[in-house]
């Protein structure tokens, strides 16, 4: 699976020092693929906003961007 550049992605920021520069929600020091990880254990969108400091708005923008971003072609930005 190629790397997300989450750069583009709104809902996200990635601060150095802040949880070792990883990328986490705006105003958050939790780590976007903390959202993944659960989903890949069975977790739903609703517990994981229930158990961490996020919004449904804001995991929804996090799948959207990875969703859309794996849909490109991988040689797009070459055209």
């Amino acid at each position: 699976m190629p790397a997300l550049d989450w750069s583009q992605c709104a809902a996200v920021e990635s601060i150095p020092g802040k949880v070792s520069g990883a990328w986490v929600f705006r105003g958050t020091r939790m780590p976007v693929a903390t959202v993944f990880e659960n989903l890949e254990a069975g977790a739903t969108v609703e517990q994981i906003v229930e158990w961490f400091d996020v919004t449904h708005e804001e995991v929804a923008a996090v799948l959207e961007f990875a969703a859309r971003s794996l849909q490109q072609p991988a040689d797009a930005h070459l055209v």
